[in-house]
């Protein structure tokens, strides 16, 4: 059964998470989006169903939804698609225990823990969850 997207699945990356991130990676593709919040210039929104492209040999920036039923089929993406040459970049809740972060995550991605919870553009306050930053590099390492 595919999630169903809520409002606060749309949530912006806010710039201060999103800056640094980029300058290190220099993204070519956002594979979850929307026209107002699209962090590249090429992106992929709801409509044209990431989930459903290939991202092999770009370097992907990734906020997926987070709802139940979306993060798990993202996450298992971002892994996928890391295996066919995208390093792939995403920003995730720091769900530890959910058995998406097991299936997909842990052991497949470098995980880069934030100190602070993250305020997305949307929100009317920061997140009430912890974040990471979960790294899926290419075959190659790039």
């Amino acid at each position: 059964m595919e999630g169903v997207i809520t409002a606060k699945d749309r949530w912006e990356t806010p710039e201060e998470v999103f800056r640094p991130l980029a300058q290190e990676f220099g993204f070519t593709l956002d594979a979850c989006a929307e026209h107002h919040t699209a962090k590249c210039q090429r992106y992929y929104t709801e409509a044209e169903d990431g989930l459903n492209k290939p991202w092999a040999g770009e370097v992907v920036w990734c906020n997926p939804p987070y709802s139940h039923g979306n993060i798990g089929r993202w996450m298992q993406k971002c892994h996928e698609e890391s295996q066919r040459g995208a390093t792939v970049v995403a920003l995730i809740p720091a769900a530890t225990s959910s058995r998406w972060f097991h299936d997909w995550v842990y052991g497949k991605a470098e995980l880069r823990f934030l100190s602070r919870r993250v305020r997305f553009v949307g929100g009317t306050g920061p997140a009430p969850f912890h974040s990471l930053v979960a790294v899926f590099r290419g075959k190659d390492g790039v």
